[in-house]
């Protein structure tokens, strides 16, 4: 007797092998094979198609070429709308970004193209040079998403950001009981740096990972420049030392994390604003082409 394949298995499978599949690599490229076969039309046109005097944004061939960076532009830009309503299949959110990413690059050539590699102090060249910002500060997003998160999980060592912050919290417990002892000059150190925010520090700190007026590096430098005790010694410092250690070393792996962090989200700060000054641009180029047309 003939057996039914059991097809929910096949279809869990399948499923199982879409979810470790990169947006990348979805479907074995097939964006990146509709856009470069988009690129291939584009380049062997211009060079086939005669347009007197010469390629332009104004001939019947740019305003083709124009019409489809356009409405490319246009659906691009529909990506954050459809991050809110994640479905699977044909169209799901992996799809349309390996979509968003490889049509994306298309562009590169099909606006160029468009220009006839005429550009000006326009409008016109103000969207081609808007278009090409958006384009590379989405490539730069598509690296550091390929290679940062792996080094976000070994930094956090199987920690979330909540469980790194309690851990601090909890040297600065045992730091603070240390320091009773101490003088006046040693206790002020410490309790600078008990009171030094973990997040207050600006975006350039976070992306460079260098914090030059660490309160905690300095008071760690000063315990550490007195070695006259012996090993092992009862005083109070060796301690206030060892917990100042351990402090930094815990601020370091929550900095590095917070640098992950922003290295991976700042392009968007790039990216979306752009983006909208982009389609602005957009839109008074195709009005003007109108008008003047």
């Amino acid at each position: 007797m003939a057996t039914i394949p059991d097809q929910p298995q096949n279809q869990r499978e399948r499923r199982q092998s879409s979810d470790h599949e990169s947006f990348l690599s979805h479907r074995n490229m097939r964006w990146l094979k509709v856009a470069l076969v988009l690129c291939l039309v584009a380049i062997v046109s211009y060079f086939w198609i005669d347009v007197s005097p010469r390629h332009n944004g104004g001939s019947w061939y740019g305003y083709t070429l124009g019409t489809i960076g356009a409405l490319l532009i246009v659906w691009l830009s529909l990506l954050g709308i459809r991050k809110r309503n994640i479905t699977a299949g044909r169209w799901s959110l992996k799809a349309w970004t390996s979509a968003h990413v490889y049509l994306g690059l298309a562009l590169i050539v099909i606006g160029t193209l468009h220009t006839g590699f005429q550009l000006g102090w326009n409008v016109h060249t103000l969207a081609y040079v808007l278009m090409m910002v958006v384009i590379l500060s989405g490539i730069y997003g598509v690296a550091v998403y390929a290679t940062l998160p792996a080094s976000l999980s070994n930094n956090a060592r199987e920690m979330t950001r909540s469980q790194m912050v309690e851990a601090l919290a909890a040297i600065d417990r045992q730091l603070q009981s240390a320091a009773q002892p101490l003088g006046r000059e040693e206790s002020d150190l410490v309790i600078a740096a008990l009171e030094q925010g973990t997040f207050d520090w600006g975006i350039g700190s976070r992306l460079s990972g260098r914090y030059r007026k660490c309160a905690t590096t300095r008071a760690l430098a000063y315990f550490a420049d007195d070695w006259s005790r012996p090993v092992g010694s009862d005083d109070p410092k060796d301690k206030v030392r060892a917990l100042l250690g351990r402090r930094k070393s815990q601020l370091d792996q929550i900095r590095r994390h917070l640098r992950i962090r922003a290295l991976l989200e700042v392009w968007l700060y790039i990216h979306i604003p752009v983006t909208i000054a982009l389609l602005a641009a957009l839109t008074a180029h195709v009005i003007s082409v109108f008008y003047y047309w």
